[in-house]
């Protein structure tokens, strides 16, 4: 089963420049150790919220809006897919993520597979 791993890093993970070497060191490790877990297919980081364009099509023409689609005060700032074999693998992977540590979170999503006819 593959999983969409939605990474809040929190305030204290996003504030990078003012963590301590020790700080930004263990971070690094953290998500390196990660990314060579069976199962997980890394992601990326994501450029914070205000630099977001949002699309919509009215009456068929698109209209953008700078800045995320909704107000929120736990912005999406990167994401990971796992394949696992059920939720509570894809939760146990999750609680490793360095952020969750440290004021964030992450919403696991089962990722839909479409089934072409």
């Amino acid at each position: 089963m593959k999983f969409m791993m939605l990474i809040n890093l929190g305030p204290e993970a996003r504030d990078w420049q003012n963590l301590d070497e020790a700080g930004r060191e263990a971070i690094q490790a953290g998500w390196q150790t990660l990314n060579e877990t069976p199962g997980v297919t890394p992601g990326t980081g994501l450029a914070p919220p205000a630099t977001a364009t949002t699309v919509r099509v009215k009456d068929g023409k698109t209209l953008t809006t700078d800045g995320p689609y909704v107000e929120t005060k736990e912005a999406l700032d990167g994401f990971f897919i796992l394949e696992a074999d059920d939720l509570d693998a894809a939760i146990e992977v999750a609680a490793r993520v360095p952020a969750t540590r440290m004021g964030g979170a992450v919403e696991i999503r089962p990722v839909m597979e479409w089934q072409q006819s």
